[in-house]
């Protein structure tokens, strides 16, 4: 199998998964790989959990369609801007998380240190400021924030998650899912505390030394 395929199962296993979590409905979400000045992508209008590898698309970097039958993901722009301005990053994933969503619905903000766990693979987990889905205003919801995080929140549009593959961002997005539903749960009883800056300090240096390999 060479690597095209192989990316191709990559997005269709992560695409079923994302399914069998409940992150998606119906065809929502979306979800790419960068390869070279290539970016394999989810067509649109397609169920996700139902999805196989030759329905995934290929376009460039203009979002062109250079292979594969239908239009690419209507959110492909928010996409390629990503790539554009993260060239660290050769992955994205787009899910309509229920409780991620829930939060900006009632104005929960995630950016605030809460879990340490959080602090450090995330870093923090920003809202941008509401785009409506499928035109310009989504890629530049992202822009000005892509560039220092790698999970966001939508604004009433679930969330989006980058990652060296797509795994990375995959397991980005499980975890972003799994803070909402915890803080949620959490605001029930009451105002949350927190990370008191000296620790946050300390994550951040854990998460430093992490990313450096130490």
């Amino acid at each position: 199998m060479n690597v095209q395929q192989q990316l191709k199962e990559d997005i269709v296993r992560i695409c079923r998964m994302l399914h069998r979590k409940n992150y998606l409905a119906a065809t929502d979400g979306n979800v790419s790989v960068r390869l070279g000045d290539r970016v394999l992508t989810t067509p649109s209008g397609i169920n996700k959990g139902l999805m196989e590898a030759y329905q995934v698309i290929t376009v460039d970097l203009r979002g062109r369609v250079v292979a594969g039958e239908g239009q690419p993901t209507s959110e492909i722009r928010m996409h390629l801007l990503a790539y554009e301005l993260r060239p660290d990053i050769s992955a994205v994933v787009h899910a309509h998380l229920p409780y991620a969503t829930a939060c900006t619905l009632a104005g929960i903000d995630l950016l605030e240190p809460i879990l340490p766990e959080v602090v450090i693979t995330l870093g923090g987990i920003p809202t941008t400021p509401y785009a409506t889905p499928g035109t310009e205003e989504v890629p530049e919801a992202i822009r000005g924030i892509i560039q220092d995080y790698d999970a966001l929140l939508l604004s009433r549009h679930g969330a989006m998650t980058v990652g060296r593959d797509v795994t990375d961002a995959y397991n980005k997005m499980e975890k972003l899912e799994h803070t909402a539903r915890v803080v949620l749960a959490a605001r029930l009883q009451g105002p949350l505390s927190p990370l008191p800056p000296a620790e946050v300090e300390k994550l951040r240096r854990i998460a430093a030394e992490y990313k450096g390999g130490g």
